[in-house]
């Protein structure tokens, strides 16, 4: 097996114009001539909370293993779920290649059903695009099949079932797909990250994900995880730094958003955005079934939200089909029903703020969680689901978790008093 950095040698053929090849070329089951390392190589694409899926180099050709199957996920502590995926994952394992390889990638199916897989926006051969019954035969439960074509292209893409859709896909048959460019590209990045965005249906004390339900979903995923079970994006003060979205999702759209800083939206899943049309934005729309990579500079330290900005995205389970409290004046209802249930609280007429906290306090049912996230430094982060942070910090050596960021003196929105109001002609 071949180290990380390995894996990022780029395999670029020895024939000239054969990396990027003509469609009649695709026909053929094999190039003429194999490819041949390249001198270049690639910072690796950090997927956090995931893994890379590893190969090795079989004359010339980078060969990939593909399980699909039942496992157990875990969304956040106390919330697992029955789900489908790849090799005990889902999102599956990260597929990462060169412009120009020639990859193999058998795919077995250790699901109740059968299945396939496409290759979403790579350019393959008709008979490798993946669709069931259309471009090939399903795979049977316990059957192999074997996937080969040379990447003629460059950028972030996807992969995912073809079969079943609905029900594969909406139980976690998806996955990242990364193709570095032969030539690398410019100006370098420093960082690069990968997060596939999607959404489920688990009702709370249920273990299954319900793959019918069309709109009315209560947990969004970033790599699968929801917050506060997000791993932070830890970067170095004045590193560049490029984040692949993509989104294979039933239903929604997600614009996703940085704070503190602006990035450039420099590709989607048909490739790389000529620099002239890169897009200044501190908010990107993924639509379903599309990638979107944005980069910049973090020049800012601080631990910065990176989130969807859907409302109802950065929720967790508990949150979605309550009650409209806001307003109701309870008067003595609490006490009454306190005689039935001593740990009754109406909750809502004031708003849902801290309500995270206040529903783990007093309990959820069995394996669900709170509608919202984990403490930060000032207390609750009233934010759950598609959420995480960019931790920009200087001089670090390692991209552990640093921990919260500690704030110069006087960089802190602060109480203030009645006098300090009166010296600035405000009125307490």
């Amino acid at each position: 097996m071949l180290s990380r950095r390995e894996i990022l040698v780029s395999g670029a053929t020895a024939v000239a114009g054969v990396a990027i090849a003509a469609r009649a070329e695709e026909s053929a089951p094999s190039p003429s001539t194999p490819p041949a390392p390249a001198a270049a190589s690639y910072a690796p694409v950090t997927v956090l909370n995931g893994s890379t899926l590893p190969w090795r180099l079989l004359n010339g050709v980078k060969v990939y293993h593909l399980i699909a199957a039942p496992f157990t996920h875990e969304f956040a502590p106390g919330l697992r779920a029955e789900c489908w995926g790849y090799n005990g994952s889902t999102p599956g394992p990260l597929i990462e290649a060169v412009e120009g390889d020639r990859v193999r990638i058998y795919v077995t199916n250790r699901l109740p059903e059968a299945t396939a897989v496409h290759w979403h926006g790579l350019f393959v051969p008709n008979g490798m695009d993946g669709v069931a019954g259309l471009t090939q035969p399903a795979i049977p439960p316990g059957e192999t099949f074997r996937y080969e074509f040379t990447l003629r292209q460059s950028g972030t893409y996807m992969y995912h079932s073809h079969f079943d859709e609905m029900v594969q896909m909406g139980l976690g048959t998806i996955g990242m797909f990364v193709v570095h460019p032969r030539v690398p590209l410019a100006p370098a990045v420093d960082r690069d990250f990968s997060l596939m965005l999607s959404e489920w249906a688990i009702k709370p004390g249920t273990r299954r994900p319900d793959p019918t339900v069309m709109n009315d979903f209560n947990i969004f995923t970033i790599n699968g995880k929801v917050f506060p079970a997000t791993a932070p994006l830890v970067v170095r003060t004045g590193q560049r730094v490029r984040i692949r979205l993509g989104n294979l999702g039933a239903t929604d759209h997600h614009p996703f958003h940085i704070h503190g800083h602006a990035f450039r939206v420099t590709g989607t899943d048909a490739g790389r955005i000529p620099e002239s049309a890169w897009v200044p934005e501190t908010t990107v729309l993924v639509p379903v079934g599309s990638t979107r990579d944005v980069e910049f500079v973090a020049d800012a330290p601080g631990d910065w939200p990176f989130h969807c900005h859907m409302t109802h995205h950065t929720m967790n389970q508990m949150g979605h089909g309550l009650p409209n409290m806001l307003g109701v004046k309870p008067g003595p209802l609490d006490h009454k029903v306190r005689r039935l249930l001593p740990e009754y609280m109406t909750m809502g007429e004031k708003g849902m703020g801290n309500m995270g906290a206040m529903t783990e306090s007093m309990g959820v049912p069995p394996n669900s969680i709170p509608m919202l996230g984990g403490m930060g430094p000032f207390g609750p982060i009233d934010m759950g689901g598609m959420f995480t942070i960019v931790k920009i910090r200087s001089g670090i050596t390692s991209y552990d978790d640093p921990g919260w960021y500690q704030h110069p003196a006087g960089t802190v929105a602060e109480r203030v008093t009645a006098a300090a109001l009166r010296e600035d002609g405000i009125t307490p």
